[in-house]
């Protein structure tokens, strides 16, 4: 037997697939909140794609710790079981380029835009994480896992503050314009199956999130960016993402930033 639990109108267009396939039987389509909706029985698995950008943003996981509390059987299962959160420095030439552009007017027609600089960089590298695609040789260092979430004990107050240290050691030359992270997802078995958003894996719906740097920071070989992150819902609205980075990029002086997705 199958409960489908979803709160919106889109669960009525799932009832009618499932009475057009002649599994009304098997499956049953309850309209309602996880937190709302009354199952006649414990569950044996609880299946959810759950996860937001950065893993967080939008998440329904206190959703799934719920049903996981109040519907699934002490020897039960949820799909997908753990989840693993990952950092890394990443280059991106596109931004320089942009950047570069206002140094070129006066060379290409005349007129000096160089002052536009400094506001060009505030807007492109602002506090908003950006969600995009990195291209795995934009990548400056191997990743570095700062947290784990096991869905099969985790609570509600431990999913208010996620986050944890990391130390990456740079590739070689290059310039550091953000910290990208992403996430990774396993369905256990014999055989786990890894569901990852990494750039260096085939790009997902989820991309990677990337925090700028207060400023484009030029690196070499072995160059360490050590660090703290820390992701956490909003105040006003808990679907909507605050993360808190503090970073030193070789002898450089600390310097930390909050950024935000959704308002």
């Amino acid at each position: 037997k199958v409960y489908a639990v979803e709160a919106s109108s889109i669960c009525e267009q799932a009832a009618k697939i499932v009475k057009l396939n002649k599994l009304d039987d098997k499956i049953t389509v309850l309209r309602g909140s996880v937190e709302s909706v009354q199952l006649p029985e414990k569950v044996d698995v609880i299946v959810s794609e759950w996860m937001g950008y950065a893993l967080m943003y939008e998440s329904m996981l206190s959703s799934v710790i719920y049903a996981r509390d109040h519907w699934l059987r002490p020897t039960g299962l949820i799909l997908p079981s753990q989840a693993e959160l990952f950092i890394a420095p990443v280059t991106q030439p596109e931004l320089e380029e942009r950047l570069a552009f206002w140094e070129a007017v006066k060379s290409e027609y005349g007129v000096d835009m160089s002052c536009m600089t400094p506001f060009a960089q505030t807007c492109l590298m602002s506090d908003e994480i950006n969600v995009n695609p990195v291209a795995g040789e934009h990548v400056l260092s191997h990743p570095f896992k700062f947290a784990e979430i096991d869905l099969g004990s985790v609570t509600p107050e431990q999913i208010k503050s996620i986050g944890g240290s990391f130390r990456c050691s740079c590739f070689g030359w290059g310039t550091v314009h953000a910290l990208a992270v992403w996430f990774a997802v396993v369905f256990p078995g014999d055989k786990p199956l890894v569901l990852s958003t990494s750039p260096f894996k085939e790009e997902t719906h989820w991309k990677q999130s990337l925090l700028y740097l207060h400023e484009p920071v030029d690196v070499v070989q072995d160059t360490e960016i050590t660090g703290n992150i820390t992701l956490s819902p909003a105040e006003h609205n808990s679907r909507y993402l605050r993360v808190l980075v503090s970073y030193k990029v070789g002898h450089r002086e600390s310097k930390s930033r909050q950024f935000r997705m959704g308002d």
